[in-house]
């Protein structure tokens, strides 16, 4: 006979195992496409987002509009007493590569996109200084991911770009217009945008 006591150990359970499943749909619902009307209440959504990618932080959050559509901006890229600018039609008249990468935010999402643009490694061997980490500005006047380093291992990866385009379109301006870098491996927060300047570690 079953006791008041193990109806509700069951109903207790029951509840527990329902409540794991669905927080795991919307969990999933982040990152799986076809799970993310699961995911009303997550903060980011698979697919979702300008050019199919979530956004955390505009170009007007971060305080870049002027700058990175100002006729002047160019990449500049320093190493070894060189110093080198690259307008924007300069960078997309270099080869260009395609890559297939994951971009993945500490917010809990992850998507996977196609990307375009120039080999970092082709950039920093400009400078006569190859096999050797970078230092990455972005446009942005502050923020705690504004300058970031990124070692030689990363910088000799084929697909390591500074992207152009991203799922056959050029750039929007908030994912990083003009130019960004998107590399394997790295979180979101490292996948710099509205690029202004690589230094070439020595």
């Amino acid at each position: 006979m079953t006791s008041d006591a193990d109806r509700s150990r069951r109903t207790f359970l029951t509840g527990v195992g329902i409540a794991a499943l669905a927080v795991t749909a919307v969990t999933a619902g982040q990152t799986i496409a076809p799970l993310a009307p699961l995911a009303a209440f997550a903060p980011r959504r698979a697919g979702a987002g300008e050019q199919g990618v979530p956004i955390n932080r505009t170009a007007a959050e971060a305080g870049v509009l002027d700058l990175a559509t100002a006729s002047t901006w160019a990449l500049v890229v320093r190493g070894g007493g060189s110093t080198l600018a690259f307008t924007r039609d300069q960078l997309l008249g270099r080869s260009q590569t395609a890559a297939t990468l994951p971009i993945a935010c500490v917010e809990g999402w992850s998507t996977v996109a196609d990307w375009r643009g120039v080999r970092l490694l082709e950039l920093v061997a400009a400078t006569g200084q190859p096999n050797r980490g970078v230092r990455i500005t972005s446009l942005q006047p502050n923020g705690n991911y504004r300058v970031t380093e990124m070692g030689p291992e990363f910088v000799a990866d084929p697909t390591t770009l500074v992207a152009l385009e991203l799922n056959g379109e050029a750039l929007s301006m908030d994912h990083g217009y003009p130019a960004r870098i998107i590399a394997p491996g790295r979180p979101g927060v490292l996948q710099t945008k509205w690029l202004a300047q690589i230094d070439v570690l020595s």
